[in-house]
């Protein structure tokens, strides 16, 4: 446990650290919550404290994401026009069941979500497949975009771990797009599900602050460089991280449920 009477200089140079890592792990495939929020609580941050800290300090992370996937993003602007009132909605309901309602009951239910996520992203090609009958226009699958989307913002605003996988897994299933551009698209609704959860942190207080402007550099950079790396790698080797990322994060969620 890193004791919280740390000289500040170390304290600051731990969370830029960790807001690195998180920031490589979002641009990637998501889960960089998984390395802020166990840092703040080793500072001895309660855990609702933590959760609001990382999720304001992790919002630069997608840039890097969003500026590495700009070529794959032209030409979806009207889709991620229409995806916002989803991410909007979502991301107000997961705020309030945080903000208002019972922790631990949700926290039970995180492993499940995220490990079905997960699955779901990984048998992506086969149903794909099965389904290559049906139109991508219909309105079946538009819907369930919709719908999918705005249960993953709800999830985001509540804590938001492995938020990326699940995104990932809903738009495999629902849109006939390459990998890389589905990392893009996933950048842009996960920058706007996190900063409307912490804009609302924001204003509700309670900020470990100077653990926050670290997250916010350290997290800008890492997630830069996480786009990079994912660039450089090929499309069914990014499948395979990310199905890694989401086991290895469901299995973390599930022995701390």
């Amino acid at each position: 446990m890193i004791d919280a009477t740390i000289p500040l200089g170390w304290r600051l140079t731990i969370y830029l650290l960790a807001g690195v890592g998180a920031g490589i792990a979002n641009g990637i495939a998501g889960g960089g919550t998984f390395v802020t929020f166990p840092t703040l609580l080793a500072t001895g941050a309660s855990a609702l404290t933590a959760n609001v800290t990382t999720t304001v300090g992790v919002v630069p992370s997608y840039l890097g994401g969003i500026r590495g996937f700009r070529f794959q993003l032209r030409g979806h602007r009207d889709l991620i026009r229409s995806l916002v009132p989803s991410c909007l909605l979502g991301t107000a309901a997961g705020c309030s069941l945080l903000l208002l309602g019972s922790p631990h009951l949700f926290a039970l239910v995180v492993p499940w979500l995220i490990g079905s996520g997960t699955l779901l992203f990984a048998l992506a090609p086969l149903i794909t497949k099965r389904l290559a009958h049906v139109d991508h226009a219909h309105p079946a699958r538009r819907w369930g975009l919709y719908i999918g989307v705005f249960v993953v913002a709800i999830y985001g605003g509540y804590f938001g771990a492995g938020m990326g996988i699940l995104l990932l897994a809903v738009m495999a299933l629902s849109l006939p797009f390459e990998i890389q551009e589905l990392q893009g698209l996933r950048s842009v609704l996960s920058l706007i599900i996190n900063a409307l959860a912490a804009l609302i942190f924001v204003l509700r207080g309670h900020l470990i602050i100077d653990a926050v402007y670290m997250f916010l550099i350290g997290t800008l950079v890492g997630g830069w460089l996480g786009a990079m790396l994912i660039l450089r790698l090929s499309p069914n080797l990014v499948r395979i991280v990310i199905i890694v990322v989401g086991v290895i994060t469901t299995i973390r969620l599930a022995i701390t449920a």
